[in-house]
């Protein structure tokens, strides 16, 4: 067998498109999910009392298995066939989406969020693996913008849908979307997707189980953090039926985010021992030292990470301190993902006078000033216009990364295998980057929280100090929403006017830990080197491998492009 086999022959003519079409639907589910169930938080949260890490849990629970079974997932599909691989991903989704649906209880919810997904990372394997059989050369390039743009498009429809079902009707329907849409997207694999299957890599067990838990210790530090305490300890925390108790010296959060850094360093050593001694590794080490993948992926992740930790932290904002429905909130966060289709789109045009690299760089340096602009822009009264607008310039940014940055990271591993392997990493890194963006972003507006809201209850002067200790409890465990209940019982003017300007002032921080983040990713892309393009070409051409010239034939660009690159 070659690397790549398709079971059921080549697809020819118009079949091909139709499988694209389903190919790109099954990838757009994942866009999907993030968007609606982001714009829909607040809702999720005032209907079902989810606490503050509660409410990031459900977010990040999802990216969580989604990052740490992608790649397992993966070589599963090597053995069973990638479209029966999406097909049990389609099905699990469906029913995750089912037990979210029915949740009563947070712990449900967060369940239900963890099945869709496990099924969520049977999908890019599967995409890619169909993709890179059916279509080949300019063909190729061709699936894969045309798979970009019904991304923009999913993202757009996600957040306008995820607005208006929980305005017009209740929660439970952006789950219980999924289970049409999943027995469509079915039907449509099982129809006109071929088989793929492709070489065994093997299973790396050991890996998976390591890396998988470190990475779910730190993620589980960050969010419960400022509930157990950085410092001293806020609350007895259970650990295989003992209590870490509130007299201990230290919180059991630091403990918990060193651990699970020790525990992802010993997965790198031992992916490291696995490779050295010629056995199945899940990441290919070897892909970071290429300064391409190393500075590209690095910009990469810093971009998933602030632009999901982004959907979770300003849909609260426009839906508790400004007053929008998650309707309106929808379409601000819909212009975002506008811009990001526009700005892909554009940024496609000026490739021969300013190089790649170069566009990725402007767009993490305009991606970095809008957010910056907008930390210091937002207030408790701003014109949601004005927010709309900083969230378009930051959507083309995002687009105009997003646009060549796959291309110039990929660009050293022209190899049908090691592209497939750094193509996955990349994903992967992606999945953990939108994880931590929802735990880090997140962490810093609840850090934040608790003292502006304290800071500017205190200003009213004839507020019982029992009493602004409560509101501000409250406040906080509801993620923000009990302001839009206080409004709506039209409690006190100033009490709530000083709630909304804490909100807002913990908000404005958490958007400042984004910027710093965006600041870093460009610092990375300044770092990747320049004519990686013409390095690919020239190892397609030394190499003579069919595989190797189709990759250099997919991200090259004119000569002068090259030439113009610094």
């Amino acid at each position: 067998m070659t690397d790549t086999d398709v079971d059921s022959g080549p697809l020819r003519g118009r079949a091909r498109w139709f499988a694209l079409g389903a190919l790109a639907l099954a990838a757009g589910t994942l866009v999907f999910d993030a968007t609606i169930v982001g714009v829909s938080m607040p809702a999720v949260i005032a209907g079902t009392g989810l606490g503050f890490s509660a409410a990031q849990w459900v977010l990040c629970a999802y990216s969580v298995v989604f990052a740490a079974l992608l790649i397992t997932a993966g070589r599963v599909g090597d053995r069973v066939g990638m479209r029966t691989l999406m097909a049990i991903g389609v099905v699990l989704v469906v029913a995750g989406s089912l037990l979210a649906a029915a949740a009563h209880h947070p712990d449900l919810l967060i369940w239900g969020r963890i099945v869709q997904g496990a099924g969520a990372a049977c999908v890019p394997a599967g995409v890619f693996s169909a993709i890179d059989a059916v279509f080949r050369g300019r063909d190729r390039t061709l699936a894969y913008t045309a798979g970009g743009v019904a991304l923009g498009v999913v993202a757009v429809l996600g957040a306008l849908l995820g607005g208006w079902l929980t305005t017009s009707f209740t929660w439970p329907w952006i789950f219980l979307v999924n289970v049409p849409i999943g027995a469509i997207l079915l039907a449509g694999i099982l129809v006109v997707v071929p088989e793929v299957r492709t070489e065994d890599r093997g299973l790396d067990i050991d890996g998976f189980l390591l890396g998988a838990a470190g990475f779910a210790v730190v993620v589980f530090a960050l969010i419960e953090g400022a509930a157990y305490g950085w410092g001293r300890p806020l609350r007895a925390f259970p650990v295989f039926g003992l209590h870490w108790s509130v007299r201990a010296a230290a919180s059991p959060a630091p403990v918990l985010l060193v651990l699970g850094i020790v525990l992802l360093v010993l997965f790198l050593l031992w992916e490291h021992h696995r490779a050295q001694s010629d056995r199945p590794a899940l990441l290919d080490l070897s892909l970071f030292t290429k300064p391409a993948f190393r500075w590209g992926a690095a910009a990469a992740f810093a971009s998933a990470l602030t632009v999901f930790g982004l959907l979770f932290v300003l849909p609260l904002y426009l839906v508790d301190v400004l007053d929008l429905s998650t309707l309106h909130s929808g379409l601000i966060v819909a212009v975002a993902a506008l811009g990001a289709l526009l700005g892909g789109l554009v940024a496609r045009g000026p490739v021969a006078e300013l190089g790649r690299v170069r566009i990725v760089r402007l767009g993490l340096a305009i991606q970095t000033v809008t957010i910056a602009l907008t930390a210091l822009c937002i207030t408790a009264d701003i014109s949601p216009w004005w927010v709309a607008v900083l969230l378009l310039c930051y959507g083309l940014g995002l687009g105009v990364t997003c646009a060549h940055l796959t291309a110039i990271t990929l660009s050293g591993t022209p190899r049908e295998r090691s592209y497939r392997r750094g193509r996955a990493a990349q994903t992967t890194l992606a999945g953990f980057g939108a994880s931590l963006g929802v735990a880090i972003l997140g962490g810093a507006l609840s850090l934040s929280l608790g003292h502006a809201l304290t800071d500017r209850l205190a200003a009213i002067h004839d507020l019982p100090h029992r009493t602004a200790r409560e509101v501000t409890i409250v406040t906080h465990d509801s993620a923000g929403g009990a302001i839009a209940a206080l409004r709506a019982h039209h409690a006190d003017p100033a009490v709530v006017e000083a709630l909304a300007r804490g909100f807002t002032d913990a908000t404005r921080a958490a958007l400042l830990v984004a910027a710093v983040i965006l600041l870093l990713g460009f610092c990375a892309a300044t770092r990747i080197p320049p004519g990686v393009v013409r390095t690919l070409r020239a190892q397609a051409v030394s190499d003579a491998a069919p595989e190797a010239k189709e990759a250099a034939d997919e991200v090259s660009t004119p000569d002068r492009t090259d030439a113009s690159e610094d």
